[in-house]
């Protein structure tokens, strides 16, 4: 998917924005892939959504807080994949 998602949450009395960050990711080739670095992201404090695509290891994460490389890039390899 290509599609670039903003989402808004309500939290108490606060209007907050989410933040959509895309990466790439090396090395995946099945759907237990997408599963192991889908469930890894979503481990991450703040991430409310991930999104991967097989073809081109793309992932797209919504997360209510701004990400560093340096967090996305330990989860992913936690699931044994890189970020690109």
């Amino acid at each position: 998917m290509t599609a670039h998602h903003q989402q808004q949450h309500h939290d108490s009395e606060e209007h907050e924005m989410s933040t959509t960050s895309t990466w790439t990711v090396t090395g995946m080739t099945c759907g237990h892939c997408v599963a192991s670095v889908t469930e890894e992201l979503e481990e991450i404090d703040g991430v409310e959504q991930v999104e991967v695509t097989l073809e081109g290891g793309h992932v797209e994460v919504t997360s209510g807080r701004e990400l560093t490389r340096d967090e996305v890039e330990v989860a992913v390899a936690e699931a044994g994949y890189a970020l690109a």
